[in-house]
């Protein structure tokens, strides 16, 4: 790439993101009621989302004899912590480290 085309592309990135960013606080300003749809979606769409990146952490989990074992003990802490302290970013945290730990430890 040349050094125009480098300035134009980061250029188009930021605009694209700026965009993302403060469309929703432009369209929909405090105190505007946002239409039904979009409450809806806004209460829909988070357990959308964590429904597919469980799906797809999950795609390429082996699950047959020992494989996929510590995918589902990482699971059942990510679960159980979050039930017990209602913390997301403790509960992912934590599972991130049990399934480290695991594959690096014991599922070599």
């Amino acid at each position: 790439m040349t050094l125009w085309q480098q300035i134009v592309t980061i250029l188009v990135v930021v605009l694209g993101t700026m965009l993302t960013r403060f469309l929703p606080f432009i369209v929909f300003p405090e105190g505007k009621t946002p239409p039904r749809f979009i409450a809806y979606l806004g209460t829909v769409l988070p357990h959308a989302v964590i429904g597919l990146l469980v799906v797809y952490c999950l795609k390429d989990a082996p699950f047959s004899a020992w494989h996929g074992l510590p995918e589902l003990i990482a699971m059942a802490a990510v679960f159980a912590l979050h039930k017990w302290k209602h913390n997301t970013l403790l509960s992912i945290g934590a599972g991130t480290a049990v399934y480290m730990a695991l594959v690096q430890t014991w599922f070599r």
